[in-house]
């Protein structure tokens, strides 16, 4: 099967993470030109962007929480490649902490939503603008299992990417059909979203270094594995094919191993004689 993504135009956002150039390998390995946006470490997305030899691509550094900075970044796609094909929705953070909510400052919460959420609305406006000149144009949503079951500890996170999940993803593919209507010849807009689950990278590192921690993690997945980053890239590839995915859009698809949802109580913490 051929993707046709060939000369298409992708904007990744958190592009240096492990996630994010995971799928920035994928995409240049189908032939696309690539927007690699980074917020603070932008030597490593200049080191990504050399590894990807003979894929056209720019580097664009910008702190996705602020309007005039989403808006310079593409500007700077559009000028250098004239169109933006794609949207990869992958910036955000997530505190490696377990703060539990009566414990979480307020500042937190508000860091977390600015940069997974409001990140998320700012660069999918900007998108969406584009798409309504050009009249085509298709976005992926990297959420999180963590809003789709909850993760004890991480409300803030949760709360985020439970709204990208499924208020913005539901929404906007309604919104973008209007705006890059179906015709004879084109699929029309499209918008979905991935969930990963535990992903094996650089910020869960020290987590899954625990065996415990892989233990309680895995013990609820029909496939008791960590995934990898190109397990998520793989998807998003396919979901952002209009050859592949024509008739895909407004769903939600989780990655992780068949996750049914994380353990509530290890098995030593439940009394028999009370259940």
């Amino acid at each position: 099967m051929h993707t046709e993504l060939k000369d298409k135009v992708v904007l990744i956002t958190g592009a240096s993470g492990g996630i994010g150039s995971a799928m920035a390998r994928q995409f240049g390995g189908e032939g696309a030109k690539l927007v690699l946006h980074c917020r603070s470490n932008p030597a490593r997305a200049k080191a990504l962007q050399r590894e990807l030899r003979g894929v056209e691509s720019i580097v664009v550094r910008a702190d996705l929480t602020k309007e005039g900075e989403v808006k310079r970044l593409f500007a700077e796609a559009r000028k250098r490649f004239g169109q933006v094909d794609t949207l990869v929705a992958n910036a955000g953070s997530w505190e490696a902490r377990d703060i539990p909510l009566h414990k979480m400052s307020l500042a937190q919460w508000q860091r977390t939503q600015d940069a997974v959420l409001t990140s998320a609305f700012l660069s999918l406006r900007e998108f969406l603008r584009v798409v309504a000149k050009q009249k085509r144009g298709n976005a992926v949503l990297i959420a999180s299992t963590s809003g789709v079951f909850g993760e004890a500890g991480h409300a803030d996170y949760s709360a985020a990417k439970s709204a990208m999940a499924f208020g913005l993803t539901r929404t906007l593919k309604n919104e973008i059909a209007r705006l890059a209507p179906h015709t004879a010849d084109y699929c029309g807009g499209r918008v979905n979203c991935i969930c990963p689950g535990w992903t094996v990278v650089p910020r869960t590192a020290s987590k899954l270094r625990d065996a415990a921690v892989v233990r309680r993690v895995t013990a609820t997945m029909a496939l008791p594995q960590i995934a990898r980053p190109d397990d998520i890239a793989h998807a998003a590839v396919f979901l952002s094919s209009d050859a592949l995915a024509r008739h895909i859009t407004g769903q939600t698809l989780i990655i992780a191993g068949g996750m049914e949802g994380r353990l509530l109580w290890r098995p030593e913490e439940i009394d028999p004689a009370t259940v």
